[in-house]
């Protein structure tokens, strides 16, 4: 497709060129089927001169060929012929082609005048792109001949096959549509779904692209972003809060560690000072004095991971400088004298 748009030569103005030549003809009245009058002409021509000749291999060719263009098949009520379905296929080919560049040379550049997002934009020109193609398809169907109202019983047959084998895809579809109208993702936005954390590349109607920090493209299905929890750090508000815990061992200076991680997150570049970092104690935990530093930052949101080990590591840096002990795992074993004695008279 995108060979026909914008390989050399052109190739779509030659099918626009003959869908147009097309359709003067067929305003003019001309019979497509007909056989051509020179044809008609030079044969009764050669048929007066040699009345036992047979018809000259362009006439016997042209009727073998008008013969497989106009034959008839039958579906119900509707006749197809190949002529019919070739143009059809042509059609849809051209409206393929035509919506893309309307979307992208047209739209798009109307959207760049105004002040919408960019995700509106982009939604929006989809949006009106799918209606272009759906209008243009049903006007092929009649410009072809085919009557959609024949079709009903095949639509009805392939309307409980989509029920039954197709679920997924339509429901894929239908997420599509309806992230482009609500918006709780766009273009740009950190999302975490499924396990998968990355930046949103692409949105289409059955799956959105999201890139990972390692610069893997992943293909998220749109179902999974209605019926699970997504988390988005861009959305709306780009300031999010980052809480790092911090374990430090009994009897350690806890106004002096306050002090220190304060220190850590303003010395951060990346961290805001409106609203300002805070040290939460949390709890008393079975090995350590457990507390939790929080900071906002806004320009991180996409890459919280980095901002976090930053972070750690400068808070390991002055917990060293300042004496201040992280603790290992400490378990008290009490060994009662009684059943020492028990064990000695055994032996």
């Amino acid at each position: 497709m995108e060979l026909l748009i914008r390989g050399p030569g052109r190739p779509w103005l030659w099918l626009m060129a003959g869908l147009f030549c097309s359709g003067i003809l067929h305003a003019a009245g001309i019979d497509a089927n007909a056989t051509p009058p020179a044809l008609v002409e030079n044969n009764q021509t050669a048929a007066a001169d040699d009345s036992e000749a047979d018809s000259g291999p362009l006439l016997r060719a042209w009727e073998i060929t008008r013969k497989i263009f106009t034959y008839e098949i039958r579906i119900g009520a509707m006749h197809l012929t190949l002529q019919g379905i070739l143009l059809l296929l042509l059609m849809f080919v051209a409206v393929v082609v035509a919506e893309k560049i309307i979307r992208e040379r047209v739209i798009m550049r109307i959207f760049e005048k105004t002040d919408f997002p960019e995700a509106l934009e982009y939604g929006m020109a989809r949006i009106l792109g799918y209606v272009f193609m759906v209008v243009g398809f049903y006007l092929a169907f009649q410009v072809a001949g085919i009557d959609l109202s024949s079709l009903a019983f095949i639509a009805g047959a392939i309307g409980v096959g989509i029920g039954f084998g197709l679920q997924n895809i339509i429901n894929n579809f239908v997420s599509g549509i309806i992230i482009f109208a609500e918006q709780p993702i766009a273009i740009g936005d950190r999302v975490e779904v499924g396990g998968i954390a990355g930046r949103v590349k692409k949105i289409s109607l059955r799956s959105t692209t999201v890139i990972t920090n390692d610069n893997i493209t992943m293909i998220v299905p749109n179902g999974d972003f209605i019926s699970q929890t997504v988390t988005n750090w861009s959305h709306g508000d780009p300031k999010v809060r980052i809480r790092i815990p911090i374990g430090v061992a009994y009897g350690s200076d806890i106004e002096l560690l306050e002090k220190v991680l304060l220190e850590v997150a303003t010395e951060n570049p990346k961290t805001l000072d409106a609203p300002k970092p805070s040290v939460l104690f949390s709890n008393f935990g079975d090995n350590s004095l457990n507390f939790e530093l929080a900071v906002w930052t806004a320009s991180m949101s996409t890459r919280p991971r980095r901002f976090i080990s930053n972070l750690n590591f400068a808070i390991e840096k002055k917990l060293r400088e300042n004496g201040i002990e992280i603790p290992f795992p400490q378990r008290d074993l009490h060994i009662r004298s009684s059943a020492v004695g028990a064990i000695e008279m055994k032996k």
